[in-house]
């Protein structure tokens, strides 16, 4: 029976790389629930607590670069307090509309808060521009996080 814990953890740890791309999924929240679960199959003997932390800071790094790529992306483009309001409701309501929604929701929304702030179209797609672009990178830095965490955790196993 204790395969079912470890094919848990393994399933954790790919549905949460899988996050990393998909923003639907919590993705590096999930990876350190899978790495914190097979380490707890094995009794914490291959990984312990400094590993575990190490992986607890990359997450929580991984979720902060990934939020200020977005708030970043959309004030480059000297976007209104609105349009990041409007970023924030599209990211929400993209949760329901699928993936596409999920993608598009922040651009949408800060682009919609952007024209209903200064009713400057071409500023608004700027913005909306920005922000996408800001998705992209946190996107790319979570990838990156992720990766780091498996090679964290794999060092950790074997050292």
């Amino acid at each position: 029976m204790e395969w079912l814990g470890y094919l848990a953890a393994i399933m954790l740890v790919v549905v949460g790389m899988a996050g990393t791309f998909l923003p639907a999924l919590p993705g590096l929240p999930l990876v350190l629930a899978g790495f914190f679960l097979a380490a707890w199959m094995d009794g914490f003997v291959h990984v312990g607590a400094p590993i575990l932390i190490a992986l607890a800071v990359l997450t929580a790094l991984g979720l902060l670069i990934d939020f200020l790529a977005g708030v970043l992306g959309a004030r480059a483009t000297g976007a209104s307090r609105q349009a990041l309001w409007g970023a924030a409701i599209g990211g929400i309501v993209g949760l329901i509309l699928g993936l596409a929604g999920v993608i598009l929701g922040p651009l949408v929304g800060a682009a919609t808060g952007e024209y209903l702030a200064r009713r400057d179209l071409l500023q608004a797609g700027k913005v909306g521009i920005g922000t996408f672009i800001g998705f992209i990178i946190g996107t790319v830095a979570k990838v990156g996080i992720g990766l780091a965490m498996l090679t964290t955790f794999a060092f950790g196993w074997w050292f």
